[in-house]
């Protein structure tokens, strides 16, 4: 054996031996908790959705999307709210969706679970909470709804528009088209 290995040996050797020994002395024991340091990221303080925190922006828990950012399966709408970008709107947006029957009957559908209780199910403007008092929305055959362009009704119901409020968090923008082809069947019927 060379000299080498045997210096290297003697110094390998030992700290082996004292690893092992280590290792036996402080053998953790699985009955004991074991030491934790840095547990701020285990241990975090929960935080009840839409409560005050003074640790966030803003004082919330809730936080806005960051400018810019898409969301994952939907595309970005680059219009604002207001008329000037719903006619905007209307003059850059087409609907991508003919009247196929299932197209039609998926617009049916979403038009009876989120648009009857105000519009009611012929269009008419007058849905069960218009009963109850709520300000009626315009009919669906009226000379205003009729000139409307698809894009423009896409506008309104992505961002809302007087007392209607945003519907693109409950119907998705493929849906949302479905049902404005399934308003113009509506308003054809009314012609």
């Amino acid at each position: 054996m060379s000299s080498n290995w045997k210096s290297f040996l003697a110094l390998f050797l030992p700290c082996i031996l004292v690893l092992l020994a280590l290792e036996s002395l402080l053998r953790p024991n699985p009955r004991e908790r074991n030491y934790e340091a840095f547990t701020e990221m285990v241990y975090s303080r929960a935080a009840e959705s839409l409560s005050p925190s003074a640790s966030l922006p803003g004082a919330m828990t809730q936080q806005s999307v960051a400018p810019g950012v898409v969301i994952r399966g939907q595309l970005p709408f680059h219009y604002g709210p207001g008329p000037e970008e719903a006619q905007r709107a209307g003059r850059e947006l087409l609907n991508p969706y003919t009247d196929e029957p299932h197209v039609l009957a998926r617009g049916a559908e979403i038009y009876l679970r989120f648009c009857t209780v105000c519009h009611a199910g012929d269009g008419g403007g007058q849905g069960p909470v218009v009963k109850r008092g709520m300000l009626p929305p315009p009919p669906l055959g009226a000379a205003r709804a009729l000139e409307i362009k698809d894009g423009e009704m896409f506008h309104v119901l992505t961002l809302g528009q007087g007392n209607m409020g945003s519907y693109a968090a409950q119907i998705s923008a493929a849906d949302r088209w479905k049902v404005i082809r399934h308003v113009r069947l509506l308003q054809e019927s009314v012609r």
